[in-house]
């Protein structure tokens, strides 16, 4: 299990984010952590990953754990190393590199394994073996999305951390990353995924989390989220009996959230 203990993280010795989260990713298991922008959902990424010194933060209480052994002091190349593995917000793809040579920078952890892993993500994403010798920066969002996943999944990980996969994708594209996730888990990768497509996370995932400034205010299997009044009204966008709410509607909306009461 990777797990989140009472975790506070602080940025620049001042600004706290995350403020007492726990959280469970049992192996096998689809986790899906949902939020609005400013939640602290990358945050806790980067705690669980080892990036948060990057980006100036640190974890000033609790702990992050790997099967039972603490990992927030260790460097990213040793928790990598470990099988935790994290596919960045917003791609980040290596825009002069072609795809193949983006691949095999994400096997650097596994490289007698490379030309094996090679053929996996090309049997696991088609469009890349097309696109194979074309530079990583000329293909689309969704494309390049799927190289981001695969790079990360080079080094074959025991836990794969995807940041918002389905940002700015076309609905038709935001189903293949879902069925995409779907096989990988079925192949025997965990998956913690952070998204605010609510629906789509849920609908794929064992259990779910919903964090608000710092605090998982929600912690339950994921069918309940989905059927939890509060969760269908301001991160599904549904009102009474399902029914669709206009921008209008939930923007000037004024019901105080259960978990604020």
């Amino acid at each position: 299990m990777l797990e989140a203990n009472n975790l506070e993280v602080v940025y620049d010795d001042v600004v706290l984010v995350l403020r007492g989260v726990s959280l469970e990713v049992p192996e096998g298991r689809v986790v899906a952590l949902l939020g609005a922008n400013g939640a602290g959902k990358t945050t806790l990424l980067r705690a669980l990953s080892g990036l948060l010194g990057v980006h100036d933060g640190k974890v000033t209480r609790g702990r992050v754990t790997l099967d039972g052994e603490p990992i927030h002091r260790a460097p990213p190349s040793r928790i990598a190393a470990l099988g935790v593995k994290q596919a960045l917000e917003g791609r980040r793809v290596l825009a002069e590199l072609t795809v193949e040579e983006n691949l095999r920078v994400g096997g650097h952890t596994a490289p007698r394994a490379i030309k094996r892993n090679l053929e996996r993500m090309y049997e696991l994403f088609p469009r890349l073996r097309e696109r194979r010798g074309q530079s990583a920066g000329y293909l689309s969002g969704g494309e390049q999305q799927m190289l981001s996943i695969g790079r990360a999944l080079m080094s074959e990980p025991r836990y794969l951390l995807l940041d918002e996969p389905s940002l700015g994708l076309a609905p038709l594209v935001v189903q293949q990353i879902r069925d995409l996730v779907v096989k990988i888990n079925a192949e025997g990768t965990t998956v913690l995924l952070v998204e605010q497509n609510a629906t789509m996370a849920l609908s794929i995932a064992d259990h779910g989390y919903v964090l608000e400034t710092g605090r998982v205010v929600m912690d339950s299997p994921a069918a309940a989220l989905l059927a939890d009044e509060d969760v269908r009204e301001f991160y599904l966008g549904l009102g009474g009996e399902g029914a669709a709410r206009s921008f209008r509607d939930v923007k000037h909306y004024k019901r105080r959230k259960r978990w604020l009461s």
